[in-house]
């Protein structure tokens, strides 16, 4: 039974992502011609599109794709919760369901800046779709601490307390 639980978790965080990445795009103002925006538009507009017809956007946050991203992360909740036996009373299915999206959240930044590192090194300077888009999702995290840690040497090392602070985040919420 642990075994579907993982799988069923591990597939829900990978819903969830691509919801998430709905909704940051646009804030971060990062390009959709990409393939990875592709995949997301593509994925999920039939959950969108039609709240999108219920839910206007306000500014530059769209409330269709955010009103999608808790639907599908309270139903993922949901159903991880009866393959555990768990009960689905709402408070705690609501209170379980935010607290999984806020560590989802903060797991895909830390892998968003891990990558952003990693192609730091292997590819500095170099143009690549993924790799623009990983900037773009990383600089809203990575610019407070670059205000306050200067490079050392040439180096830039906010990402590395932009991870710390996103590990003590996720401590904070168990």
């Amino acid at each position: 039974m642990q075994a579907l639980i993982f799988i069923l978790d591990t597939l829900l965080k990978l819903v969830v992502c691509a919801f998430l990445l709905r909704l940051l795009l646009p804030l971060v103002r990062a390009d959709f011609r990409n393939p990875i925006g592709q995949a997301v538009l593509n994925f999920t507009s039939p959950l969108v599109m039609p709240l999108r017809k219920l839910l206007r956007p306000v500014g530059r946050v769209d409330v269709a794709s955010l009103a999608a991203l808790l639907l599908v992360q309270l139903a993922g909740t949901a159903v991880l919760r009866l393959a555990a036996g768990l009960t689905l009373a709402p408070g705690p299915l609501l209170l379980h369901g935010l607290i999984d999206l806020a560590h989802t959240t903060l797991q895909f930044y830390f892998m968003v800046v891990l990558a952003y590192v990693i192609l730091s090194w292997v590819a500095p300077g170099s143009y690549s779709p993924v790799g623009q888009l990983i900037g773009r999702l990383c600089e809203p995290l990575l610019q407070p601490f670059r205000r306050v840690i200067p490079p050392i040497a040439g180096l830039d090392f906010s990402a590395v307390f932009v991870l710390i602070a996103l590990q003590a985040l996720q401590l904070l919420l168990r």
